[in-house]
């Protein structure tokens, strides 16, 4: 089970950072990622860690400015979401795999958490 937290409302150019828990002892074998979703649009990728948290992956719309991270010790997943821009406004989810192919296709995952919005004010 991933319960994903940290949404809430900030101005453009500000920061935040998402929690994702994970619950059960095996989420070190998990690959980890972030998704989003804005209103009418499709899900999105956003960045994927491995589980050994050796290899990142990003979104061209988010290079430089988030960063995802792990804590296997903890079974957290971190996306840390600076320089925000009205853009990045979604509900942002989650997810897990047990390989992760670099895809960016939300089919490859079979976990996710529930979601947490962003909202990014001009």
């Amino acid at each position: 089970q991933l319960q994903a937290s940290g949404g809430g409302l900030v101005q453009a150019g500000g920061s935040l950072r998402l929690s994702c828990a994970a619950s059960g002892r095996t989420f070190r074998s998990y690959d980890m990622a972030w998704f989003r979703q804005a209103p009418g649009k499709e899900r999105d990728f956003v960045a994927a860690v491995t589980w050994s948290a050796v290899n990142t992956y990003y979104a061209d719309s988010v290079k430089g400015r988030f960063a995802i991270s792990r804590d296997n010790t903890k079974n957290t997943v971190t996306l840390q979401m600076n320089s925000l821009k009205p853009e990045d406004t979604a509900v942002y989810y989650c997810a897990a795999t047990t390989f992760y192919s670099g895809s960016h296709y939300s089919s490859d995952f079979a976990l996710w958490g529930q979601g947490t919005l962003v909202t990014v004010s001009s």
